[in-house]
């Protein structure tokens, strides 16, 4: 069963997202530095802009998705904000990179962390960052910078729980690793990044290039992440398998509110709507959103 695009009432306030972290890039390398390892194009991001982008195996998978922001002014600066959960893991390969590159790689520790402002003006800041999300519009603004001052500045805003920006998230079929898909598991292209720009399919070579590229060319992405809605409304555990009938065809991520990601095989899923085949997870039906996300 599919329906049209998935709605989401306005949210207006600020979500802190305890679990992501920040890791500052700065030297007069760093550009160059990032340029070569990540998917993005980092030389094109100007000051007070961001990306999507990863590092990948060799293999072509996803390491650590991130968003990569431009926070110079009069010396190069990129703050990388990470899940938290892969931020040491991260910090700990960049410096296996850096060689004899002028560069400098800090993980930076509480008090400083990451919000969000969803439905709110643009706003800005001397006593910390602001950047809009590049992924999509409606995910609103990344508040990075001490969390008491953050909370402080906005203390007027609603106080909104991550679940909140994390439904929108997937109901834009934006993964995000770690809580819809595991480490080193999954390619580029079945999480969007080609469509999130994510991906820089002209940029020389990174860590996993010719593989991503090849899949691009040949148009070989046979999985998508999708965003699904359960029938009972509230879902079942994360990771269970998608099937059709008794054939499994993918799996879900983290379950918000009733609405998850499904990693689903698209030939599979074409195969059951044309059969007329139920479509579950966990014994729940599940309604998949409709064909631009497929």
């Amino acid at each position: 069963m599919s329906e049209t695009s998935p709605a989401f009432p306005a949210a207006p306030g600020i979500a802190f997202l305890d679990d992501r972290a920040i890791i500052a890039i700065g030297g007069k390398d760093c550009v160059h530095f990032l340029h070569n390892l990540l998917t993005a194009n980092i030389e094109a991001l100007k000051p007070g802009a961001g990306t999507l982008a990863a590092l990948l195996t060799p293999q072509g998978k996803i390491i650590t998705d991130m968003l990569v922001f431009n926070a110079s002014d009069e010396e190069p600066l990129f703050l990388i904000d990470v899940p938290r959960g892969f931020s040491e893991d991260l910090a700990s390969r960049l410096s296996r990179y850096r060689l004899r590159a002028d560069v400098t790689i800090d993980l930076i520790e509480a008090p400083v962390g990451v919000a969000v402002l969803l439905d709110s003006p643009p706003a800005s800041s001397d006593a910390f960052y602001i950047f809009p999300d590049p992924r999509h519009p409606a995910l609103g603004q990344r508040v990075i910078g001490p969390h008491a001052e953050i909370e402080t500045a906005f203390d007027a805003l609603p106080k909104l729980t991550p679940g909140t920006f994390h439904q929108r998230r997937v109901m834009l079929a934006i993964a995000e690793g770690g809580k819809d898909y595991f480490a080193g598991a999954i390619f580029p292209h079945e999480a969007n990044f080609d469509r999130l720009h994510g991906v820089d399919f002209r940029k020389g070579c990174y860590i996993g290039q010719e593989v991503v590229s090849r899949m691009e060319h040949r148009g070989t992405a046979r999985t998508r992440a999708v965003p699904i809605r359960f029938a009972n409304g509230f879902g079942v555990l994360g990771g269970s398998s998608v099937v059709a009938g008794t054939r499994e065809i993918g799996r879900i991520g983290e379950v918000y509110e009733g609405h998850a990601l499904a990693f689903i095989r698209l030939d599979k899923l074409a195969e059951a709507r044309a059969s007329g085949e139920g479509i579950s997870a966990g014994g729940v039906g599940i309604v998949v959103y409709s064909e631009q996300y497929t």
